[in-house]
């Protein structure tokens, strides 16, 4: 059975965007490959038709997920009146509903502890994802040289990526609003110095 042209390429995105959202939600350890191949009602050994390795996928979800994000900042920056780009990202990035939808969101808060501990040819694919993302952020970070402004897009980032970490442990809804809220003031003031 021949299959139209383009099945392979739209099989590969279905795994990648579904072990996006697995591996968020559950950690990579907790994202077993049979079972997200028989999810999509494929097999097992058809995964290694299109990665050579858990860690292949691994490394290309989280470079799938960290672009949906970045989809989601630029759509609320593009919607901020001038001047107001930079709160809208913090807003957009800091809000409860992203807080709360762990599977569909940064995949820095949900997986930075486990990132660590990937082998060094991971970690420097995983670094050179987080610059370009970095370099985004940075276009919205007002004063200084580009340097400086890329400095404090990284520091700004690590940040509110903690803080959403953090914030995903509240149990109690009020509490976690409540970070949420103080880390939007406090990174915008902080970004803004």
């Amino acid at each position: 059975m021949r299959y139209p042209a383009g099945h392979k390429q739209q099989t590969r995105e279905r795994i990648v965007n579904a072990a996006a959202r697995r591996f968020r939600s559950r950690g990579s350890e907790g994202a077993a490959i049979g079972d997200l191949m028989r999810d999509l009602r494929l097999t097992h050994g058809g995964f290694y038709r299109h990665f050579a390795s858990k860690e292949d996928l691994f490394a290309e979800a989280f470079e799938h997920s960290l672009h949906e994000v970045r989809r989601r900042l630029a759509s609320a920056v593009e919607r901020a009146p001038a001047g107001g780009e930079l709160k809208a990202l913090i807003d957009a990035y800091l809000d409860i509903e992203h807080c709360g939808d762990a599977a569909r969101g940064c995949p820095v808060a949900a997986l930075a502890s486990e990132m660590a501990r990937r082998p060094r040819p991971a970690r420097l694919a995983f670094q050179r994802i987080l610059g370009h993302h970095i370099k985004l952020i940075a276009k919205y970070v007002p004063g200084g040289d580009d340097d400086e402004r890329e400095r404090k897009a990284m520091m700004l980032f690590s940040g509110m990526a903690g803080t959403l970490a953090l914030a995903r442990l509240m149990t109690d809804d009020q509490r976690r609003r409540r970070m949420l809220e103080a880390a939007k003031k406090f990174y915008l003031n902080a970004a803004r110095r």
